[in-house]
């Protein structure tokens, strides 16, 4: 009988993914028991076993619900009855303060699959080769999430970097679903008989990107015409190269000039040209301690006019309670 074309989907994005590991390197698949995390593990269990690779279950329960602590545990379960070598559960606590409590979750769920990765690399250490490094971490954003994101960094005016949207790798982590839709991952899994979660976060007006989601892409796709998403985020695709070119230039440079104290030369900012001296005004903010969350373009622009139309002004203001002065030919980033 031939594959349905959804989980055939879901398939070839998982198995492009694995392609470049070696046999016994840990893979770690983030799950929430929702349809994209467990059509992702499905798919992974069926290629990551294919190609002698060891497949981990992993669920971070937030303890923002009340029933969290059994959710978590149904879900281990499930994780193992579709044959996951492994489960772990990890509990972690949300701090929303200066982030918003999306941000903060996903701050808190990145920052305890990055242990998980480095313990059963650890664990697994006599299958992991030399210079391989940790496991990696499949997360399950799809098509879908990918045009929601660019959407919201436009509206928050984010530049470039929104229209790049979410990366497909970074560190452990890898996004195999970017190319396929949220319809395909719930089919994927009512095709192969996987029961799902419907997250109730996932129905709250509440949060911004619900309302991109149920209200402002089906408005595009109704005026536009369909495939506004798959726009979305073949558009991401494509400036993605150029972003992160921009941003390993900028990191480079802002190595190269910031001082002991973090302070930056104005006679060589201004030799560079705009779209690296803001990057690298960012990346002195955010080194003396500013928040990304609450750090805006016109922040930059405010620190960029202490470089090219300084005129004896005292100060910008900064969040977290920053103040960048420009003192003796160097932009100073100080607490206020």
């Amino acid at each position: 009988m031939a594959l349905h074309p959804a989980v055939a989907a879901v398939r070839r994005g998982v198995r492009a993914a694995l392609a470049p590991l070696p046999p016994g390197v840990p893979v770690v698949v983030a799950c929430s028991g929702g349809a994209d995390s467990l059509a992702l593990l499905a798919a992974t269990l069926f290629e990551g076993h294919k190609a002698g690779l060891r497949v981990v279950g992993a669920v971070v329960d937030h303890g923002l619900q009340d029933d969290s602590a059994a959710h978590t545990a149904r879900v281990v379960d499930q994780m193992a009855a579709l044959g996951a070598d492994e489960t772990l559960s990890a509990r972690v606590q949300v701090d929303p303060a200066g982030l918003g409590m999306e941000a903060a979750a996903r701050r808190a769920r990145y920052a305890v699959l990055e242990q998980v990765a480095a313990h059963v690399a650890t664990q697994a250490g006599t299958y992991v080769g030399a210079g391989e490094g940790p496991a990696r971490v499949l997360l399950g954003h799809t098509r879908d999430d990918q045009a929601e994101t660019v959407l919201l960094g436009l509206a928050r005016g984010s530049g470039g970097r929104s229209l790049a949207g979410m990366r497909r790798a970074f560190g452990p982590f890898v996004r195999p679903l970017l190319d396929v839709t949220r319809d395909d991952t719930v089919t994927a899994c009512q095709v192969e008989g996987i029961a799902f979660w419907d997250d109730p976060h996932n129905a709250d007006p509440g949060y911004a990107r619900v309302r991109v989601r149920r209200t402002v892409l089906p408005v595009l796709e109704d005026q536009l015409g369909p495939g506004v998403a798959a726009t979305l985020a073949r558009t991401a695709d494509q400036v993605r190269h150029d972003v992160d070119h921009l941003d390993d230039l900028a990191e480079a440079r802002h190595a190269a000039l910031a001082g002991p104290d973090g302070s930056l030369p104005v006679d060589a900012l201004l030799a560079d040209h705009p779209a690296i001296r803001h990057r690298v005004l960012r990346l002195a903010a955010l080194a003396a301690g500013a928040p990304a969350s609450e750090l805006f373009h016109e922040h930059v622009l405010g620190l960029d006019a202490l470089v090219t139309s300084w005129h004896g002004q005292k100060w910008v203001d900064l969040p977290g309670h920053l103040r960048a002065r420009r003192v003796d030919g160097r932009i100073v980033i100080t607490p206020a």
